[in-house]
Parts: C-alpha cells; structure tokens; sequence
C-alpha cells in the first residue's frame, strides 16, 4: 500500500481520486490550495503526489521544488485541464515523473500511479552507490544535488554526455568530477576549448599530424584526441566547432579511429567524450550551424546544470566556503559576515553565475582588509548599484545591516557575544540536535537517513564528521 497526495482546488476531482486510488489498496490524502498542499507534502510521508497546474493562488509548477525536497521525496504526477505542449515540456523539465490530462479514463490515471510506484520501489531497492568525490563543487540545493545525482548516473557509464548552461554555472568542474569518479579517472583529462582553436589548425590540434603535412610541421605531433586515449576528451563550447570539423569529428565518435593531417595509416584513441555548451544547439541545427547527426551522438546523456540564481542558498554556501581560503591566501585575518552581507549573496540574480560571485568575493575580501567583518559594502559597486535599483524598485528587498529574522533572539540581554560566535554556536546546536534526532530514527542507516532528511550522502557524511557524530550516535 502507498501513500498518496492530491493537490486541487476541484474538490470533487480530490474526490473522485480518493475513491480510484483507494480501491488499488492505497491511502489517499487531498489538500485544495498550494500552501496547504506543500505543507502536508513537507510533514507527511508520501509516495506520490498528483499536482494540479492551475490554481487561483498561482501555478501548480512553483510548488513542485518544494514538493520534490520535502523528507519522503515523492514522485510528482501533474494535472492539468486542458492538454498544453509547453506546460508539458515545461514539467518534464521541472523533474515530474508524468503529466496527465484530466477527464480521461480511469486506467488513464491508475496506469501512471502504478509506474511510479513500480519506479521508486525498484529505487529503494538499488544498491547505494559509493559517495561521490564533488570537491571542489559547492552546494546543497534542490536544484543542484538533481545534477549530483547524474554525475554520478553519467560516471558510472561511458556514454557521450552534453552539459549545458549559462556562462559561468561551472560546466568544466562538473565535467571533471565526472571523469574522476568514472572507471577512466586515472587517464588524462583533456581540454579543448573549440572557441580559441585556429580555423586553419582546428584538425592539427585535435588529430595531429605527420612531419611535412604543412610547412611549420617540421616533427610529428599527436593531437588532444590523442592525449585522450584510455580517458576524457571534453569539448568546451562544442558549438564552435567549425561544420568541417563537425563532419571528420563524427566519424571519430563513431570508430574511435581517424587520420593525423598527412598520415596514411589511422591511429586509435579509446576517449570517453564530454562536450559542453552555453548555446542553443538545437536552434543552430535548424540554422545550418551544426550537424543534426552530430547532435544526436554528442547527447546520450544531458546534464542541464542550473543558473546561480536557481539555487536556493548556494551562494551563501559557496562564500562560507570561499571566504577563509581567500583570507588564508591573502595572510588576512577570518572574517565573519553580516546579515546584510548574506542577504545581498542571496538577492543578486549573479548572471554571470557561480564565476562572477567567485570574482565578487575575491573584491569583497580585499576591499574588507584588516575588517573582521564582512558587509555589503565591501562588495564591488556594480553589483551593490543593481541592489540598490533593484529594491527601489521593489523587484529586490535587502535588509539593512543587522536585520534578522532568522529565529527568537533573547530580548534585552545582560550580555552578548560576538554575532558571529553566537550565531554560529545556534546552528551547530540545532544541527547537532536534528542529526542525533535523524540517527537515531534511523538506526544508522544512511540511505534512510538520506531519505528521511533529504540530504545527499556526501552531505550527510560531511555534517557527521564535522560534529564528530557517529552512524550511531
């Protein structure tokens, strides 16, 4: 029997579910509004959850990270009226596992119930795979522990993987962590930036070349997909790859064999290829600009990696982690951080990603000195201008410096320690407090306790350790 959800404001469809999933055996909850529904969802042990889209408080999709990350991680089934492509689209991409119209017949909405169930009890079953080496990627999010999960699916095959994202999301950190906890990580990783390759020497580069093949060629040269063999040959910006080069290169895809500029004998290179793009390959397909076939054998497996913006709380993640390895670098003392320091990191939209508040915390730590603290003024003023418009315009709310709102502070104390060391003491405390809690309930299992807390397993090692905690403890 499995615990079911059903999000709707139709309460006569909650009815009508209730009444078809029941007789399957399982028991079935209803909530009518998104609050409410994502509120059972969060306090409530579900194994599915059908969502409608629309509601009068707003869209049924916005809820569905919330719904995704809540203890039980439930499969999401959406709902809709009326049959929409886009809405579709839009709902494999959010991570739903089906998109159904209502109306239909009943096996229309048993037969999707039944396959998410039969998929997340083969899930449960699987075997934990071994954790992951992530170092240096930082980040916690929803969003961004989706795209740990396909690491590790794309490490543990040799299948071609396309990453795509904005400039700046980390795509060359990402490729690296897959080629270092696949099978080929004690071979070479191999860059190509195909946006900086000479057009008169794009095949040189990557095939190589004979002694003689051109008047500079003066000795013979293997090229990158050479260097590659036996490990990882990555592709960055692989939609710069002149449609010459595209043609010669899918035939090395497919044989793993070529000819070096000039050879007449083949050469092998046994590479895993990993291409990266911050373009729309899709549309450059429909211009002319890259090969459709290409396409089609360079995508096996698509990582799509979320902007900065998307990534609920990463930035602060990523600066508490960032901030003391510049300080030890620089021969600066710690630095702490002010709430309004924290709230500007989480309020800027950071279009050029994870790149651009590297640079910006690199600015912070050298404006802030011999400060003990860092605030939002340290930050560069460009990013602190966007700020300021932005909340003026009310599309952007920043507190001001010591605003809280974080928990109960003890009103009119007697005396108080710095803000950082007490703040700092109140996590630990309730940190500490939740992973007693969560070990306990669990037994020590870490793949329940990994389910029940929706933390991925690396995470979870690293908190146990950081507070010296045992599995059983």
């Amino acid at each position: 029997m499995a615990n079911v959800l059903v999000i709707d404001d139709d309460k006569s469809i909650c009815e009508v579910l209730a009444h078809l999933f029941a007789k399957e055996g399982h028991s079935v909850n209803s909530a009518s509004t998104l609050a409410d529904g994502a509120e059972k969802a969060r306090t409530g042990a579900f194994d599915v959850v059908f969502l409608d889209v629309v509601f009068p408080e707003g869209n049924g999709l916005n809820v569905l990270p919330r719904i995704q990350q809540s203890p039980s991680a439930p499969e999401v089934i959406i709902m809709t009226g009326a049959g929409n492509p886009d809405g579709a689209e839009l709902a494999m991409r959010c991570g739903a596992w089906d998109y159904v119209e209502k109306g239909f017949s009943a096996q229309a909405m048993i037969l999707p119930l039944r396959r998410a169930l039969q998929y997340r009890d083969g899930k449960q079953r699987r075997e934990p795979r071994a954790a992951l080496d992530l170092e240096p990627i930082i980040g916690d999010s929803p969003a961004i522990r989706a795209c740990f999960t396909l690491v590790g699916q794309a490490a543990s095959t040799d299948a071609n993987l396309l990453i795509t994202g904005e400039t700046g999301v980390g795509k060359e950190l990402f490729a690296r962590a897959v080629h270092k906890n696949s099978a080929r990580a004690s071979g070479n990783f191999v860059v190509v930036d195909c946006a900086a390759l000479p057009e008169t020497l794009v095949e040189s580069t990557l095939f190589g070349h004979e002694r003689g093949a051109f008047t500079s060629a003066d000795k013979a040269h293997d090229g990158l997909v050479k260097h590659a063999d036996h490990g990882t040959l990555f592709l960055d910006e692989v939609g710069e790859l002149p449609l010459s080069v595209q043609k010669t290169f899918l035939r090395v895809l497919q044989e793993r064999r070529y000819y070096p500029v000039g050879a007449t004998r083949e050469v092998t290179s046994d590479f895993r290829l990993i291409a990266a793009t911050n373009r729309d390959l899709g549309a450059m397909v429909q211009e002319g600009r890259f090969r459709d076939d290409l396409l089609f054998r360079i995508r096996s497996l698509v990582l799509a990696l979320p902007p900065l913006r998307d990534r609920t709380g990463d930035a602060e993640a990523i600066a508490l982690d960032r901030v003391p390895r510049l300080c030890a670098r620089y021969g600066f003392e710690p630095k702490g951080f002010s709430a309004d320091f924290l709230a500007a990191l989480s309020k800027c939209e950071w279009p050029g990603n994870v790149r651009q508040l590297l640079q910006a915390l690199e600015a912070a730590v050298i404006a802030a000195q011999d400060d003990s603290v860092l605030v939002s003024y340290h930050l560069p003023v460009d990013i602190r201008a966007k700020l300021a418009r932005a909340s003026l315009s009310g599309s952007c709310s920043v507190p001001p410096s010591g605003a809280g709102g974080a928990g109960p502070v003890p009103s009119s104390p007697k005396t108080l320690c710095d803000w950082q060391e007490y703040r700092k003491a109140a996590v630990a405390e309730v940190e500490k407090g939740y992973l007693t809690g969560l070990m306990d309930l669990c037994e020590g299992d870490m793949k329940k306790a990994c389910d029940v807390s929706g933390l991925s397993r690396p995470r979870l090692y690293a908190l146990l350790q950081k507070y010296k905690m045992s599995r059983r403890e």
